[in-house]
Order: C-alpha cells, then structure tokens, then sequence
C-alpha cells in the first residue's frame, strides 16, 4: 500500500487528538485531480472540528485528515477533467476536509491557476480568506459607497480582506482587533479600529449597516446593539447566529463556496499590489497541532501558513 502523510483527527478533544500519522494515497475520480501539496492555511475551522463543535452539522468518521485549503502542483489527472494538466500550480479549497496530507484528491472544479509570481506559501494563504471575505461582505446584498460597515475580529486573514474590499467600495470602515494590530489594520484601509482588549466597540461603533463577525460569541452578541434600524449582521463564526436574533432584526449565516475564477482575479491583485495578503507565521508540518491551538487562543494577524517542504 501507498501511503502518504497527514495530520489526523483521531477524535474529538484537544491538541493531543491530531497526531502525524501515514494514511493511505488517494486516486483522483470522476472530475478531480490529485494535488502534491506544496503549503496549506491553518484556519479556524481546524480547531472548531478538532473540539466537535460542528459534529452536529457535519458529522465525521473518525480518524479523517484535517486542513480545507492548499497549493500545490497536479500530479495525476481523472477520468473527465479537461481544465487541468499534470504539473500545472494550482491552489483553492477542498470543499471539505483533507487538506493536510503530502497528496490530496480535489474537485478540478475548485481550483485557480496560482499565478507565475506567487509562490505556494502565499497562495496557500488566500483560497478561504480572500473569497469569503468578498462573499461575505456581499452575502445580504452588494456592499456600496457610504455604507457604514464593522469588521469584527479584522486582524486575521478574511478580516484583513474584508476590510480592504469595504474600504474599495467606499464605505465607512469600523474594526475590532487586539492593540498589537491596531496600526496593521488601520494600515488596510479602517477609518476607525477599536482596540477589543482596552475598550468597548459600542462606545465608537453606531448605526452600522452591516456587521461582518468573525469572532463569535459574547462579540456576536454584543453586535446586535450598534445596528442600524435595517442593518445586517452576517456571521462567518457562529452558525447560533440563527438561533439568536433578537426581534425586528437581521442575521445571516454564512458559509463560503469555491469561486476560482474570483481567486485567480484576487490573486493578481495581490502580485499587482492592490491588495495585501499577510502571512503572519509560516510553521512545519509537525508544528501544525501547536499552530492550530493558537489559532483558538491568540489573536491572529494574517494566516498561518505550513510549508509542507521545510
């Protein structure tokens, strides 16, 4: 048997429930290719299956290989895929689960070209962040000049893309980050940054039209109160979210679909320089369980990222 490494979810828990192990080599089906993975972004949901916190929504079949994201080179071809080719750089989401293992079997479908002048770690970073970033912001309706907007959590990946894109379509940007990210994400475009560990958003945030959470929780809760009267709160954190809304008002759950036409669009702004993509760490494979437990206990600014070379 073939096999390849991966970092497994051997069950529900903490840390120790994600082991290094070997699995068995994939074959590519119907309409995928299978992808020798260069680098791949550590996000949220990592941890958020890792503790069962979405067994309910999206039961699992333990042990399974985390990771949703990767960038990587074609390596073999299935029956039906006309898009792609062997040795073609490529990177996007899986869709699913499965993205930390050295070859994965993807949808053809849900990969961009990575363009000649970004390299795997910085592509690795962008297929979830930049996408949902843009989906979300647009999730209840085109987001427009004048608009008064609130990032909550706009220090990580699709945080810093959302307030980028805000502040492209002129609106009037408000963001929460820890004090350390403050100067970063004023940086990307924000009129106005609440430091989150030193004082209350609701003490400068007022009458917005659309909140855009990442963060979850007792932030999420606390968001319902800055809104304007016909404002929307559109979580990217909490599926509660729809089990929460107080009367007369609006909140959307939002879950992000592969666009690789739009990735590829991002990822030439980000060669072109119209947009900033921050990897703000860049770990090894054996240093992916510790990777993930910060992403659930410190603040992140841009993605961490694992070279799966080093």
């Amino acid at each position: 048997m073939n096999s390849v490494r991966a970092l497994v979810l051997t069950e529900y828990g903490g840390p120790g429930a994600v082991k290094v192990s070997s699995v068995e080599a994939p074959t590519a089906g119907a309409g995928q290719v299978l992808v020798r993975v260069h680098a791949a972004g550590v996000n949220a949901l990592d941890w958020k299956v890792r503790e069962g916190y979405v067994r309910n929504a999206h039961p699992l079949q333990l042990p399974t290989v985390l990771g949703i994201e990767l960038a990587g080179v074609v390596e073999a071809v299935g029956p039906g895929v006309t898009g792609l080719r062997e040795g073609d750089r490529v990177m996007g989401p899986l869709g699913g689960l499965g993205a930390y293992a050295d070859v994965v079997a993807v949808n053809a479908a849900n990969l961009g070209a990575v363009p000649d002048a970004l390299d795997f770690v910085a592509a690795a970073a962008l297929p979830l962040a930049s996408v949902a970033a843009w989906q979300s912001l647009n999730f209840a309706g085109p987001i427009h000049a004048g608009q008064r907007i609130l990032i909550q959590g706009a220090s990580g990946g699709l945080g810093g893309f959302a307030v980028q894109y805000a502040h492209q379509a002129g609106a009037v940007v408000f963001a929460t980050a820890v004090s350390k990210h403050v100067d970063y994400v004023r940086s990307l475009g924000a009129d106005h940054v609440i430091a989150s560990d030193k004082e209350q958003f609701e003490a400068t945030a007022n009458d917005i039209d659309l909140v855009v959470d990442v963060v979850g929780g007792e932030v999420l809760n606390r968001s319902w109160s800055v809104l304007a009267e016909d404002g929307v709160i559109v979580s990217t954190a909490s599926p509660a979210i729809l089990e929460s809304i107080p009367a007369g008002r609006r909140g959307l759950w939002f879950m992000n679909t592969p666009d690789p036409e739009r990735l590829h669009a991002i990822a030439e702004d980000v060669v072109e320089g119209r947009l900033r993509s921050k990897v703000g760490a860049v770990v090894r494979f054996d240093e992916l369980p510790a990777a993930i437990e910060r992403n659930r206990t410190q603040p992140q600014v841009g993605k961490t990222v694992v070279n799966f070379s080093l």
